[in-house]
């Protein structure tokens, strides 16, 4: 059942009607300020103020202490004697060893000891944990891909920006992973020569540790150059930028604290005018004689005992008589395999010298290479002998590297033009027919002419900058992995090769022997074709002066043929 009431309510009830219309404004009532009331009221100071619930939270770090790790040596005597007994004297260790072993404590304690020893001796010799379970089975690594990986890197100290100029190996091989490295800016009015934060030192650096340099080697000038001597691998010799050559001695007591001070220095006048381009220790009775190269065309003799003025120099002209030109000397190679009086010198226009002292009679005994389409288009960074035929060597320049050898002067092969300026170069100590060449975009790259003489075989990006300087450990009987490779950047990057660009191939030397071979035949064959074509031209230029007929090419076309058959038969035999 619904139930609804109506509420009703009059129009009269509600009010009077309302009705809106415009008019003009009015003001009703206006105040003005006034101050009179103002000791009656006071004003109140605003204040803002926040709250939070939000827990107070606090964040710290800790780091353990960082253990800096040092190598140190020691260095045991023979100790333990009596005062009143000298043990470099025979008579008295004898008789005190007698008077010792007729004591009664020391054969007691004798008789305990000897069954002890005897019988850990007899359990070490049970079990021959150092024996080679496949010693003699070679292993094939031809048909292995090319590699390399990187093992350490180090870094310059200095906080300016410096070069790494060379890179030099322990002469000790395998059995010592210490390679020196000499830093110094080239550039000519380099902004960085005024840095006052600049350091002249360079180091040497032990592949186990790349934190910390071993020896830090102190020139008065920065080094451009150094090298260890072959022959006391505890003493070095280096080139500075100021032309100066400094020799310095590890087992000095200097040397002992991490700092190296040159035992030797040359005087500035009586040296290089210029930065010392390279520098080898050459043969002698005493191994202490050397020799340096630079660009302002000198090549110097030095004794490092006595270092006051050079034993003996020699300008690098293209001519004896003095119509030559003077030549800058850029690198240098010496072998004692090749000849203990035989030199090569890059220069600074691409040109190859090859130098025998025994022959100064002749052209002050100097040898110009070709001086036309087989030089370098610009200066020669490094040039190697090849380590097993000393024969013939490497140059590095422009975009190409050249092999030539000293029976020709023009090169016997050129390898294809790179796409970035090379900046060094060198051959791999174990196999014949490898060799490394640097870029200046960084690249390493790897060339085996026993596979490919038109490609490269291996690339391997190893830094941003340029590459500067390279040097592989181990000479012909080992070695060959480890390659340092140094940038403009101060940075040398050590990499480690695969077997395949390291180990030596069966037969590989007889290999690379004949193909070097063949070519500098054919090279010769080259040379007697234009020499025929000359002596062919003159001929008929005489022939039409006198009004008679030209000559007649069937001989040398004969000559021609045969020449060929007998490369093509020599070819096919060797193969």
């Amino acid at each position: 059942m619904e139930v609804a009431y109506v509420y009703t309510k009059r129009r009269s009830e509600f009010g009077k009607h309302v009705e809106f219309s415009n008019g003009e404004t009015q003001i009703l009532e206006s105040i003005p300020p006034t101050d009179a009331y103002d000791d009656d009221y006071q004003i109140r100071t605003t204040t803002a103020t926040g709250t939070d619930n939000t827990p107070q939270l606090s964040e710290s770090e800790v780091n353990t202490e960082r253990v800096v790790m040092k190598n140190t040596s020691m260095q045991h005597k023979e100790g333990g004697w009596p005062k009143d007994v000298d043990f470099t004297e025979q008579s008295d260790v004898k008789r005190f060893r007698k008077k010792v072993e007729k004591d009664e404590e020391y054969q007691y304690a004798m008789k305990q000891l000897v069954p002890l020893v005897q019988r850990c001796m007899n359990q070490n010799n049970t079990v021959n944990i150092y024996e080679e379970y496949f010693d003699g089975n070679e292993i094939e690594h031809c048909s292995e891909p090319p590699f390399a990986k990187g093992l350490a890197v180090f870094r310059d100290p200095s906080p300016v920006t410096r070069t790494a100029t060379s890179v030099n190996w322990h002469p000790e091989g395998s059995n010592n992973g210490k390679v020196a490295v000499s830093y110094s800016v080239l550039d000519f009015q380099d902004e960085r020569l005024n840095n006052p934060d600049m350091l002249a030192s360079s180091y040497i650096w032990d592949v186990s540790n790349s934190n910390k340099p071993i020896v830090e080697i102190v020139p008065p000038s920065p080094l451009s150059c150094l090298r260890f001597n072959p022959k006391s691998s505890d003493t070095l010799v280096g080139g500075s930028c100021n032309g100066m050559i400094t020799y310095y001695d590890l087992r000095k007591p200097n040397a002992s604290s991490g700092k190296c001070l040159p035992t030797e220095s040359s005087v500035i006048e009586k040296s290089h005018h210029d930065p010392v381009s390279d520098v080898f220790w050459i043969s002698s009775k005493t191994g202490h004689h050397c020799v340096s190269v630079s660009t302002d065309g000198q090549m110097l003799w030095w004794d490092t005992r006595k270092l006051d003025e050079p034993t003996d120099s020699l300008v690098l002209t293209s001519d004896s008589k003095g119509n030559g030109v003077t030549l800058g000397g850029s690198c240098l190679e010496y072998s004692i395999e090749a000849g203990p009086t035989k030199f090569l010198v890059g220069t600074e226009q691409g040109i190859v010298l090859s130098l025998n002292t025994r022959n100064k009679k002749t052209n002050n005994g100097i040898t110009v290479f070709d001086t036309g389409a087989g030089k370098h288009q610009g200066s020669i960074p490094s040039i190697q002998r090849n380590p097993t035929h000393n024969k013939y060597f490497m140059t590095v320049g422009d975009w190409t590297t050249r092999i030539w050898t000293e029976d020709l002067k023009t090169p016997i092969i050129t390898t294809r033009h790179h796409g970035s300026y090379l900046t060094g170069g060198c051959w791999s100590p174990t196999r014949a027919g490898v060799f490394y060449v640097t870029r200046d975009d960084g690249v390493l790259d790897v060339w085996d002419i026993s596979h490919n003489q038109n490609e490269v075989a291996y690339s391997h990006k190893v830094s941003d900058a340029a590459l500067s300087s390279i040097s592989v450990q181990g000479n012909t009987q080992e070695g060959g992995k480890l390659v340092a490779v140094g940038d403009v950047n101060g940075t040398v990057s050590l990499l480690e090769v695969c077997d395949s660009l390291a180990k030596p191939r069966p037969n590989e030397k007889s290999t690379i022997n004949a193909l070097l071979e063949r070519e500098t035949k054919k090279e010769k064959n080259l040379e007697v074709r234009q020499r025929e074509i000359k002596l062919k031209g003159k001929m008929n230029g005489a022939r039409r002066d006198n009004g008679e007929g030209e000559v007649d090419d069937v001989g040398f076309d004969e000559e021609l043929d045969s020449l060929e058959k007998e490369f093509m038969s020599m070819t096919s035999a060797e193969l």
